[in-house]
């Protein structure tokens, strides 16, 4: 059976900035097979794309919310589903 490509777009809110986030969420998505990017925002947010299948997806939305790595502090997650304008071939960190 062959699963369901989705990608969900995040924005997470806390003490996520100069923390590691960036390069955690890179390591955890990775280890799910997941693509995308990571990104610090202007806000103090970093902005997270995930692509792969559904599972993979809502694994790493749940890591994210569950506090992402310990180096962190997540006030809130916001997540909509994304349609891409690109396809991502890897997990990326964007400056």
């Amino acid at each position: 059976m062959i699963m369901a490509s989705i990608c969900t777009m995040a924005w997470v809110y806390g003490s996520v900035q100069g923390v590691g986030f960036r390069y955690s969420t890179q390591r955890e998505a990775l280890q799910l097979g997941v693509t995308g990017y990571a990104r610090n925002l202007d806000d103090g947010g970093v902005e997270v794309l995930v692509c792969g299948e559904a599972e993979q997806v809502e694994k790493l939305i749940a890591w994210l919310k569950a506090g992402g790595p310990r180096s962190a502090r997540v006030d809130r997650v916001l997540t909509e589903p994304h349609q891409p304008t690109r396809s991502w071939d890897k997990f990326a960190i964007l400056y």
